[in-house]
C-alpha cells in the first residue's frame, strides 16, 4: 500500500537549543521512500549523520522564537505483516555482528531479570519464531493497553509491575522477554496507519529464521500499514527528537497517516 506520513511540531524556544531529531524513515526490505519533504522554520543550519543503528539523524541549533519542523513522506510499504511461524532460533555463534548488541540487557530492557517469566510463558514452544509470537499473544492478554496514559518511560520491570502502559512500555517488556530467551530483539518508533488515537507509535522486532520479524501486542491481526523511522534498543535510542538545555515541549503536535489511493 503507499501512504502519505507526516509530522508537525512546533516550539517555543526561549534559549540557542541543539536537538537532535530522528524523523526521516530510510528505504529498506519493508517499505520503499519515494518521496520525501522536510522544512523547518525558521531556516538553520542542518547537519545529518547515521547512529549506531543506521538510522538518519539530523542535528541543529534552535534560535529562540517560533521554531517549527515539517516532515512529510510518501512510502509503500507492506500490506501485511510477514508472519513465519516455526522459524528457527538462530544459535548465538551463527548471529550477523550487527544483531549481537540487541542480545543485552539494555537501560529499558532488563532482560536478565526475565528469564524465568519468558521460559514459563512460553513452556514447550520450540524455541524461535513461536516463542516471540507466544510472548506477543501473552502481552496482548496480560498487560493493558491505555494511549496517553504516560508520558515517562518506563522499564520493562516497572510494566509488568503496572500491568498496563503505552506502545513503548508494551514493546519494552516484549524485548526483555525475548532477550532473557537469547532472542534479539529491537524497539521501533515510526507510524501506523489507521492508528486510534493517531500518535507516533512503537513496537518491537525479534531476529528469527535469519531474519527480522515484527511484533506488536497493541493491535490484533498484524496488518500492514507500518512505517519505521528508527529503531535502537530500547525507547532511549529512538526518541523522535532530543534536546539539550531547559526542557521544551512541542505546544502543537500533529501526526498523519493517510492512504494514497493511487500509485505514484
Amino acid at each position: 500500500m503507499w501512504l502519505r506520513i507526516s509530522c508537525a511540531l512546533t516550539f517555543d524556544i526561549t534559549v540557542p537549543t541543539p536537538f537532535i531529531l530522528m524523523l526521516r524513515p530510510r528505504s529498506g526490505a519493508q517499505q520503499w521512500i519515494a518521496l520525501e519533504e522536510y522544512r523547518i522554520s525558521p531556516t538553520v543550519d542542518v547537519f545529518e549523520f547515521t547512529d549506531h543503528y543506521g538510522n538518519l539523524c539530523q542535528r541543529l541549533l534552535a534560535p529562540p522564537g517560533t521554531f517549527s519542523i515539517r516532515t512529510s513522506a510518501d512510502v509503500r510499504t507492506a500490506d501485511y505483516v510477514d508472519q513465519a511461524p516455526g522459524a528457527d532460533f538462530v544459535e548465538i555463534q551463527y548471529l550477523p555482528d550487527a544483531v549481537l548488541n540487541y542480545l543485552l540487557p539494555s537501560r529499558y530492557c532488563e532482560s536478565d531479570r526475565f528469564n524465568e517469566m519468558a521460559t514459563s510463558i512460553t513452556a514447550g514452544l520450540q524455541p524461535g519464531y513461536d516463542q516471540v509470537a507466544k510472548i506477543e499473544s501473552w502481552l496482548r492478554e496480560t498487560i493493558e493497553y491505555i494511549p496517553g496514559s504516560n508520558d515517562f518511560q518506563l522499564s520493562a520491570i516497572e510494566v509488568n509491575y503496572k500491568q498496563s502502559g503505552v506502545c513503548r512500555d508494551l514493546a519494552h517488556l516484549g524485548i526483555a522477554l525475548c532477550r532473557s530467551l537469547s532472542i534479539p530483539a529491537r524497539m521501533v518508533v515510526g507510524y501506523l496507519c489507521d492508528l486510534k488515537p493517531m500518535d507516533m507509535h512503537a513496537w518491537f522486532e525479534a531476529y528469527v529464521g535469519g531474519r527480522w520479524y515484527t511484533f506488536d501486542a497493541t493491535q490484533t491481526g498484524l496488518k500492514g500499514g507500518y512505517v519505521a523511522v528508527g529503531f535502537g534498543r530500547d525507547a532511549a535510542d529512538v526518541a523522535v527528537y532530543n534536546q539539550f538545555g531547559p526542557a521544551v515541549y512541542p505546544y502543537e503536535q500533529e501526526i498523519k497517516v493517510e492512504r494514497i489511493t493511487q500509485d505514484i
